[in-house]
């Protein structure tokens, strides 16, 4: 059943892949930031309905995905997220139950996903994070990678139904360190990680259109 269930994984990568880079000339940078294999917090901003897809069409082990969990009322597409690793969190409030599935995967060896911006962005920048990635990440021993999508925004905003063909680019920064993460402060330590996906936001830009 395992087996079976990364193949699916694997299939609708692959088909998605094909499609971000036929509608959004989709790029990958730093992608060897993310360790192949363990345990790993990838946090990343969140520009719209397709970051999670963005975030995994370019790596080579499948991302665990925090989606809130009014994305699960739908019988049929809960029954699709689910078995692309996604699983529920509720952001009205202190969701201990999204955080035990969280710490067990990571536990277990997985790359899961979280936006800790809470919400898409209005505006394509990245706003304030959110402290409790840093908690989870010391208490499971994982290392926190920083990941930014930029472009997502125009090619899918918030007031849009949806998707327009669009430039994206994603990387991925320099890991915290599972001791940095459980020896710091947690709110000093995302505002560390959320200058880094500043710095790397302003890296993408900076390459020319045409470019890796």
């Amino acid at each position: 059943m395992k087996r079976l269930r990364h193949a699916w994984y694997a299939m609708l990568r692959q088909v998605a892949r094909i499609l971000c880079i036929a509608l959004f000339d989709l790029r990958v940078d730093h992608r060897e930031r993310l360790p192949r294999t363990g345990g790993v917090l990838v946090i990343s901003n969140h520009q719209s309905f397709l970051d999670p897809i963005l975030a995994a069409v370019g790596l080579g082990r499948p991302l665990h995905p925090m989606a809130r969990e009014t994305l699960f009322r739908f019988p049929l597409f809960a029954a699709l997220i689910r078995s692309l690793y996604a699983f529920p969190v509720r952001r009205s409030s202190a969701d201990l139950g999204a955080v035990r599935e969280a710490l067990r995967r990571l536990k277990d060896g997985a790359a899961v996903l979280m936006f800790p911006e809470g919400t898409r962005t209005l505006d394509g920048s990245i706003g304030p994070l959110q402290g409790g990635p840093i908690a989870i990440a010391a208490r499971a021993g994982v290392p926190v990678v920083p990941m930014v999508i930029d472009g997502a925004f125009e090619a899918w905003p918030r007031s849009n139904r949806l998707p327009r063909p669009r430039r994206v680019r994603v990387a991925y920064g320099q890991a915290l360190s599972a001791a940095e993460a459980a020896a710091g402060d947690p709110d000093a330590l995302m505002g560390i990680l959320r200058q880094r996906m500043l710095d790397l936001q302003a890296e993408l830009r900076r390459k020319p259109r045409g470019g890796p």
